[in-house]
């Protein structure tokens, strides 16, 4: 007879305690409706989030010793099954639960978003979209020669931030991986830099070129200071994780001559991710000519400037010239990457 897993399932219990906890707190706001002045209680604000996500835990809890189904045991199921899924009860709770969770997440989602089909259709409304698209695809080809312009100061803000990004990244890349660093104090370092490149990575290039803009002043060294330091850490991470799936024996190999860590990682890591590395390196050179064009809305410069410049003004035939050339950039730059990319496999 197989014995139950006495193990404490973690990762279910979050779930299951996510799950159950999001669905308590819509409720009590449902019923009570909070004022503004206890949404800016941090302190109940964090107290009623943790007791939520205990509430949840206990009713996991509790449906685990009824031996119920729940969306956490079929998602994170434990490695022995000590009973088949025929013998649970409400084998099928799990799809409630989950179907529950989905459809107070959407109508939530639609109320906190303010969606509404009137605004949508709204007459006035419409008219007015209407008159935007209609010069949109009216373009006027006067501003062609100073879009060309600034799409190619966007190109080379693009490719001087991934330019600049491929030596910190690299290096960074084996410092960041796990399969590298296994020595404990190297290991401190990996948790230290991992988190950081987290950190940055999740502050968006928007962010940060409205940083640089203040720093070194409106302009195209903004934008692409802000496209670097964005890239180092999105290519760090990309490369740190090809680093992890290398194989061992070329590892093993060099080892066994007597090699140390640096000669290690050069004759043995570096030349099984080197092609990936060039992949992503190109494909992040693509990324970064289309966040290039978003970044200079916040004074990053290039042809995103132009762009706000003349959306500013509601002059849209040329607006639509300026979308015109970015899309034909931004369709060249993707195929030529492609391309490389398949090359290179």
């Amino acid at each position: 007879m197989i014995k139950p897993s006495k193990k404490l399932n973690l990762r279910r219990y979050l779930l299951d305690a996510s799950c159950f906890g999001f669905l308590i707190l819509i409720a009590v706001f449902a019923i009570f409706q909070p004022s503004d002045e206890i949404w800016r209680n941090l302190s109940l604000i964090f107290g009623g989030l943790l007791a939520a996500l205990l509430m949840g835990a206990a009713g996991s809890y509790l449906l685990e010793k009824l031996n119920v189904e729940t969306l956490g045991s079929v998602i994170f199921p434990d490695r022995i099954q000590s009973l088949s899924a025929l013998n649970k009860r409400f084998p099928r709770f799990w799809l409630v639960q989950l179907f529950l969770f989905l459809i107070v997440t959407f109508v939530v989602g639609a109320i906190k978003t303010k969606a509404s089909f009137t605004e949508l259709f709204d007459e006035d409304g419409f008219n007015g979209a209407v008159r935007l698209f209609a010069g949109l695809l009216s373009p006027n080809m006067d501003v062609l020669p100073k879009a060309l312009v600034n799409i190619i100061e966007t190109v080379f803000m693009a490719f001087m931030a991934t330019a600049l990004a491929i030596p910190f990244a690299f290096v960074l890349s084996f410092l960041c991986a796990r399969n590298i660093m296994k020595h404990p104090a190297a290991f401190a370092v990996y948790m230290f830099l991992r988190t950081g490149l987290n950190i940055t990575r999740s502050i968006e290039a928007l962010i940060w070129a409205i940083i640089f803009s203040v720093w070194v002043g409106i302009g195209p060294f903004a934008g692409m200071m802000a496209l670097m330091i964005h890239s180092i850490a999105s290519l760090a991470k990309q490369y740190s994780e090809m680093v992890e799936s290398i194989s061992e024996g070329p590892i093993e190999g060099i080892q066994s001559t007597g090699a140390n860590v640096l000669q290690t990682i050069w004759f043995a890591v570096v030349p099984q991710v080197i092609l990936p590395y060039i992949s992503f390196t190109v494909y992040r050179w693509d990324i970064n000519v289309r966040m290039a064009t978003i970044i200079g809305l916040v004074g990053g410069g290039g042809i995103g400037t132009m762009l706000i410049q003349y959306q500013g003004q509601a002059m849209w035939p040329e607006v639509g010239c300026i979308i015109l050339v970015i899309a034909v950039v931004v369709w060249m730059m993707d195929q030529a990457s492609a391309y490389i990319r398949e090359a290179l496999k």
